[in-house]
């Protein structure tokens, strides 16, 4: 069976991008309740996405897709990619603590929280998107 690993993690990284967006406009418009539904969405996505990737890598052994792009494009390509797995990596637990401190109702303390954490997921679930087309149609 070849399951197509990259176009489900690019689809799981573009839904998780517009549920964060949808969530971000929901909490502007003061609904609290869409703007839940719309972040728990975003993290379970997230975290379908994290599943499919460990996956992937497993199967294939931690081979990389080489990038093909050169010049300017190959610069670009490796300056986002180095960012997107840094931020990557430091996201999780950001995510994690913010959606504890609103399960918890402490909306202050996840506010100051979420002003970190929303830009870095936003920014990681964006790239990831970017690098699949960068990968696999662009280059």
């Amino acid at each position: 069976m070849n399951i197509p690993f990259p176009e489900i993690n690019a689809g799981l990284n573009s839904l998780a991008t517009l549920l964060l967006l949808a969530g971000f406009a929901a909490i502007r418009q003061e609904k609290k309740e869409l703007h839940r539904k719309c972040m728990v969405s975003a993290f379970i996505v997230s975290a379908l996405f994290l599943v499919f990737y460990v996956t992937h890598k497993i199967i294939v052994k931690g081979v990389h897709t080489p990038f093909q792009g050169e010049g300017f494009w190959q610069i670009f390509y490796y300056a986002m990619l180095v960012t997107h797995v840094i931020l990557a990596m430091v996201v999780l637990p950001l995510i994690l603590r913010t959606l504890w401190l609103a399960i918890k109702e402490r909306f202050e303390t996840h506010k100051k929280w979420a002003r970190w954490t929303y830009p870095i997921w936003l920014y990681v679930s964006v790239t990831g998107v970017l690098v699949y087309f960068f990968l696999y149609q662009w280059f």
